[in-house]
């Protein structure tokens, strides 16, 4: 993972946002992630081999700012659209916001059309609809309906006036519910938007004041398409990229790993837009899936799909006929009683759309398939924290013991890291895998996939050989021989290239 940082989270932020001065743990930010600190970071380069595999599919290049420093990103852009349109520096912030701060694509509009980008960016009225009106020496509010002098009606663009009472409460109630660059016209289907020049002096006080700048700062990097917030608690980083993709990136204040691209945590190879849905898909059917487990069997004879909804446990399938009990599945006859366990109740079987059930059926156990070992995998990643903590504790008493140096113990600290690493990247395979259609590159996906679980279990299980060594279990000496430490040095390059071949064949790059 490379990462250029040439900036830390520095006391300007605190000026700005009112953060708390007092330094942070570090650790305890990325303890966050399956409590092992910062597993990306120092193992690439143990394992790593400077041939043409050396490739990482994951390297990306960014850069953590703090508010002043993005302040001056923004403010650069924000001149260069307001001297090429000849524009306010706030109206050229709006018309950036609309343009998702493509400057380039900005500038070549300006070239052709600049009234149409104009209407476009909802600074000023469509040309077609523009007019110019002279306003008379009074006029009616068009909110509270009150007659008022010229001096006290405002007006955007779009020529719609109102009372400096009635913009004043249009705003703060706004910025009070968290509008920043939203704030619109209060006529009626008018979408033009309130520069910050206009708002600023409508509203009263500092602190709702500062509370609009925060709101609109806030836009502005949202918007921004090579800009993101950290998604850190109360953390005031600002991750800027070249280019904007679905990568890796970790705050320099906060510890925050997370992907660029949705702010949600790093999801390789899958995308954002799947994993969004296979997420959602596991908390709306995880009751579906209990409720059918509960409630369907398949029958004993034919394996159709059965479901219970009440009666009693005698069950005859509607296709072959069969009858059985609901509880063991075993012949109704060999019971000995027509009316065993159930001389209370009458006979209820249900009768199912057999095609329909035997497709949810399907649907169902491919979902549990990849469900089944997505948790697996995430149990696993917690197992191995343990393990990675039991580690640090073990190197930690040798070293203070004077049994060796850190470094000399360095070699087994990476393992535990770079196990959690692969894990990670193998448990965010199977959403992949259960929405990719079926085909020549889903078996290939799913090859190369089973060859990163096998060298997986590899790994953990001579990271476990390893840790039972060190602490005196197997073999007596507690300490591993020249060849032992080598097999494990080995292991951890095989299954690194297996996860890097695995994304560099299908994490988009």
């Amino acid at each position: 993972m490379s990462v250029d940082m040439n900036s830390q989270a520095s006391d300007s932020n605190e000026e700005d946002f009112g953060v708390n001065s007092e330094e942070e743990d570090e650790d305890d930010g990325v303890d966050e992630e399956v409590d092992i600190p910062g597993y990306y970071e120092g193992v690439a380069s143990d394992v790593e081999q400077q041939s043409a595999d050396s490739f990482d599919p994951e390297e990306y290049q960014f850069t953590c700012l703090t508010y002043k420093e993005s302040q001056r990103v923004l403010m650069e852009e924000v001149n260069n659209v307001a001297a090429a349109l000849k524009v306010l520096p706030s109206v050229a912030k709006l018309i950036l916001v609309h343009f998702y701060w493509q400057v380039s694509q900005i500038l070549d509009r300006c070239k052709s059309n600049p009234s149409l980008l104009m209407s476009d960016a909802l600074v000023q009225p469509p040309s077609s609809s523009s007019r110019l009106v002279t306003a008379p020496q009074s006029l009616q509010c068009g909110v509270c309906l009150q007659v008022v002098r010229r001096d006290y009606l405002l007006t955007l663009p779009c020529q719609h006036y109102f009372c400096t009472a009635c913009w004043e409460q249009h705003c703060t109630v706004l910025v009070k519910d968290g509008t920043g660059v939203g704030i619109s016209c209060m006529a009626q289907d008018c979408p033009l938007r309130m520069p910050e020049d206009f708002v600023l002096p409508l509203l009263q006080g500092e602190e709702l004041k500062d509370k609009y700048r925060r709101y609109l700062f806030r836009d502005y990097i949202e918007s921004h398409f090579r800009l993101q917030l950290c998604p850190g608690a109360d953390c005031p980083i600002v991750i800027k990229v070249q280019e904007p993709r679905a990568r890796r990136v970790q705050c320099s204040r906060c510890g925050e790993v997370f992907c660029f691209k949705c702010r949600q945590m790093y999801h390789a190879p899958t995308d954002c837009a799947t994993i969004r849905k296979w997420l959602t898909k596991c908390a709306d059917d995880s009751e579906t899936a209990n409720y059918i487990s509960a409630h369907t069997k398949d029958c004993p004879k034919c394996n159709i799909c059965i479901e219970k909804n009440g009666g009693c446990n005698h069950m005859q399938c509607s296709k072959c006929k069969h009858d059985f009990c609901w509880m063991c599945l075993g012949d109704w006859k060999s019971h000995g009683s027509e009316y065993y366990e159930c001389s209370r109740y009458k006979e209820n079987p249900d009768i199912v759309n057999q095609s329909q059930q035997a497709q949810a059926r399907e649907a169902l156990k491919k979902y549990l398939f990849y469900f089944e070992r997505w948790e697996n995998h995430n149990k696993s990643l917690q197992l191995e924290a343990q393990t990675y903590h039991r580690i640090q504790e073990k190197i930690q008493e040798r070293v203070m013991n004077n049994l060796g140096t850190w470094i000399d113990w360095q070699y087994l600290h990476n393992a535990a890291k770079l196990l959690a690493k692969c894990r990670y990247t193998l448990q965010y395979t199977y959403p992949y895998a259960y929405y990719m259609e079926s085909g020549q590159r889903k078996q290939l996906f799913e090859y190369q996939q089973a060859q990163l679980e096998a060298e997986i279990e590899n790994l953990s299980w001579k990271v476990e050989r390893a840790d039972s060594y060190e602490r005196g279990v197997v073999g007596g000496e507690g300490d591993l021989s020249a060849s032992d430490r080598g097999d494990l040095e080995n292991q951890m390059h095989i299954a690194e290239q297996r996860r890097r071949t695995l994304l560099k064949d299908f994490h988009d790059t």
